[in-house]
């Protein structure tokens, strides 16, 4: 997780949010990128190519199934949890 941290602070990490479009406009991590759970299958080869994937929603849960399942589809990632969590750890 700590080279997860580092690139959460030096901004080489790719957040994205799977929390749905209004949750997202609730607040979000800045130049994050929101992809609901349930339309990640439709991005995966818009996800593969980006690098430093930290995935985040409101607790912890949808953003461990959405790192599962693209773990299973090849593309490394990591669960950020919260997205309060990640906020902190981009801007701290």
């Amino acid at each position: 997780m700590n080279a997860t941290i580092e690139a959460l602070r030096n901004g080489t990490a790719t957040v994205i949010d799977v929390r749905t479009p209004g949750e997202f406009a609730g607040g979000h991590v800045a130049g994050s990128v929101n992809i609901p759970l349930n339309e990640l299958p439709q991005h995966i080869d818009e996800i593969k190519g980006k690098q430093n994937i930290v995935l985040c929603c409101a607790s912890g849960g949808r953003s461990g199934s959405a790192a599962m399942f693209l773990q299973q589809n090849g593309i490394a990632c990591v669960n950020g949890g919260s997205w309060l969590d990640v906020n902190y750890h981009c801007n701290n």
